[in-house]
């Protein structure tokens, strides 16, 4: 699931006429590269919530047969929050582990890793695995700690979740389709649970979050 549903206000104005999911950095949209990196990891159905302008996402990306993808989209008339949307789209995403992505982060991660981490999660009774990254700079504190292949709230040294995660569908569950929730609470009881591994990647990343970014990215891009 690429998560596209966000307003994208940090993004403003450019996000007043375009979803920021449809951005272009290095030639193409932003959630091109994703859709074209999990194609390649060999993750084909893809489902794709949106709100804002969502029916320019739907017209630019279509059933995604052009990138080798099967697209479903996960309509919300008001944006739900990360685990609102996931939850409201559950129907379409399986019983088995599914993989989350944030559709503003750009990253060279390969999402093949993740399989052998989906396969390992009921047998350890782990609800979430995250992918976690060294800290930017607009964002020095970090969100989590990570020991012994656990994410955990507290602890040092201090990464950044990088908007990439594998759920089990059951972590939603209590979740009421159309409901507005966020993730972090979520994630926070897991962590204490000890329901939440994770690993890091100190490869390529970034936050796409407002407009100087974007540029940079585009920059970095146009040079690779």
């Amino acid at each position: 699931m690429i998560l596209a549903a966000g307003r994208g206000e940090r993004m403003r104005p450019l996000t007043d006429t375009t979803p920021k999911p449809l951005l272009a950095v290095g030639g193409k949209p932003l959630i091109a590269w994703h859709i074209e990196a999990l194609v390649r990891a060999g993750i084909a159905d893809i489902v794709i919530n949106h709100s804002h302008l969502g029916h320019l996402i739907e017209a630019a990306l279509a059933d995604g047969a052009r990138f080798g993808a099967r697209i479903r989209y996960s309509y919300e008339p008001e944006a739900l929050e990360t685990a609102g949307g996931i939850a409201n789209a559950l129907p379409l995403l399986g019983t088995a582990p599914f993989l989350v992505i944030n559709g503003d982060i750009a990253s060279d991660y390969d999402f093949a890793a993740l399989f052998p981490a989906a396969e390992r999660m009921e047998a350890r009774g782990v609800l979430a695995h995250l992918v976690l990254v060294p800290n930017p700079p607009h964002h020095p504190q970090g969100d989590f700690a990570l020991r012994a292949g656990m994410v955990r709230e507290d602890g040092e040294p201090r990464l950044t979740f990088s908007g990439i995660g594998v759920y089990r569908p059951e972590f939603f569950a209590g979740i009421a389709r159309g409901a507005k929730v966020k993730l972090a609470p979520l994630l926070s009881d897991a962590m204490r649970a000890g329901q939440v591994s994770g690993e890091s990647f100190a490869g390529r990343w970034m936050d796409v979050g407002t407009p100087e970014r974007l540029a940079r990215l585009d920059a970095e891009l146009g040079r690779a």
